[in-house]
């Protein structure tokens, strides 16, 4: 558990770095939001999916995308503006993007169960 700990505060640095209209200060925060982002991937997004199957199967899953954003912006509220901030809407979409290939690539590099 704190191994994918890690490999999710990488994830979040790494995207972070890659863009510039993802804040994080200090570094450690990465940490808070991979445990907020995986606990909101959790308990809300599911219900959040669910409730949205209609509008998902007319807009064939793009729609998804528009529930990744909006989850990556309720991470940004309840952590907060100093410590996490994330510039827009479109910005949290493209975050949710990068981060999906930074952390396949990374659990690639690392888990080697994964590989198999």
């Amino acid at each position: 558990m704190l191994a994918r700990l890690i490999l999710s505060t990488v994830a979040v640095l790494t995207t972070a770095l890659i863009m510039d209209s993802v804040h994080i200060e200090p570094w450690w925060v990465a940490a808070v939001v991979a445990v907020v982002l995986g606990a909101i991937n959790t308990f809300i997004k599911p219900i959040i999916k669910f409730l949205s199957i209609p509008v998902t199967i007319v807009t064939l899953g793009l729609f998804l995308l528009v529930i990744n954003g909006l989850m990556v912006l309720l991470c940004a509220k309840i952590i907060g503006e100093p410590y996490f901030h994330v510039d827009g809407f479109g910005a949290a979409v493209l975050f949710s993007i990068i981060l999906s290939v930074v952390n396949w690539v990374i659990n690639k590099m690392f888990d080697p169960d994964k590989n198999k």
